[in-house]
């Protein structure tokens, strides 16, 4: 399983940006895929998750509104577009599925300043 995490960088607030995850060594469709992530000095926290299929999506409370995953099954990759970004949401950002055990991607750091 690999999973390989792009497309982070440095916004304004209330910029936006979109996050690519391209998974392999699996069969992509037929899991939920997640995004994490993870603020310095704090827990590591899950942000979105999208079925499968992609019919179904799920939210932190946090990014309700401004953040939207979605999929690409004949791509197998997962995309998190981020919107009205503030700087709370300055983290790096990681890809995760749940196969037996948790795998996740190296990461994209997201930071949000002016």
């Amino acid at each position: 399983v690999q999973l390989v995490e792009s497309g982070g960088g440095l916004v304004q607030p209330g910029g936006s940006l979109r996050l690519s995850c391209a998974a392999s060594g699996f069969t992509f469709s037929t899991y939920a895929m997640n995004w994490y992530r993870q603020a310095p000095g704090k827990e590591r926290e899950r942000v979105a998750t999208i079925s499968s299929a992609g019919d179904s999506t799920n939210y932190a409370d946090s990014v309700k509104g401004r953040f939207t995953i979605s999929r690409d099954n004949a791509k197998n990759t997962v995309y998190l577009q981020m919107n009205s970004l503030k700087p709370e949401d300055t983290a790096v950002y990681y890809c995760n599925t749940v196969i037996w055990i948790y795998y996740w991607g190296q990461g994209t750091q997201v930071t949000v300043s002016s």
